[in-house]
């Protein structure tokens, strides 16, 4: 595997200013996090230095990585680089900066929609990406901050929350996988306040009690 300096000169090359500007936030929030969870520190910051390593990839090439290596792709994945750039950055990570841990790459791979029972890094990386210092405008942002240090699943459950909101607003497709993770994680703490969605068909419809 590549050292941490060697991916971040790469990156730096590859990304844009401010993508490599939040790749570097998300890293070393991961990093805190990992300190404060006792996960390994050395793993976060790798996971989240690489967690959009694909970014400078069109849909084109991140559907062709994905094809070549056999990772499956949704037809909502295959149409949004928003999505699709976790699953070819996943496959980036392990055949271009040679990372083989599994719990890494699973990290990358799950950090946009999350999905239910994660293991304690892809929490870290999923949350890392949504609350590093340069995020901003987004409700709740405070608060969700301060809860991702005292309780990471309450903390999922807000962000994907937010999630959903913001895409419902915005009058765009909701990943099957960011509502499996708002529902597992809201059911896991027996939280009613944070109310319910549920899918018909192909459609999401939530009711999210304020």
């Amino acid at each position: 595997m590549q050292t941490l300096s060697e991916i971040k000169d790469d990156l730096q090359q590859i990304l844009s200013k401010k993508r490599y500007s939040h790749t570097l936030g998300v890293m070393y929030t991961a990093a805190a996090l990992a300190m404060c969870y006792e996960e390994d520190v050395q793993k976060a910051m790798i996971a989240g230095l690489l967690h959009d390593c694909a970014k400078q990839m069109t849909v084109e090439e991140m559907r062709e990585i994905c094809q070549k290596h056999q990772v499956s792709v949704s037809d909502i994945e295959r149409q949004n680089s928003g999505l699709l750039h976790a699953k070819a950055g996943m496959i980036l990570a392990k055949t271009k900066y040679m990372v083989l841990d599994s719990t890494v790459l699973n990290a990358i791979k799950y950090h946009t929609t999350g999905r239910p029972n994660m293991s304690l890094l892809e929490k870290i990386i999923y949350i890392s990406d949504y609350i590093e210092p340069e995020r901003d405008g987004i409700s709740s942002l405070k608060s969700i901050r301060k809860l991702a240090f005292t309780d990471l699943d309450k903390c999922i459950v807000m962000i994907s929350k937010n999630t959903i909101q913001y895409l419902k607003a915005n009058n765009q497709i909701i990943d099957s996988a960011t509502i499996e993770t708002y529902q597992y994680y809201k059911t896991s703490m027996g939280d009613k306040r944070y109310g319910t969605i549920k899918k018909n068909g192909s459609d999401c419809v939530q009711s999210i009690s304020r």
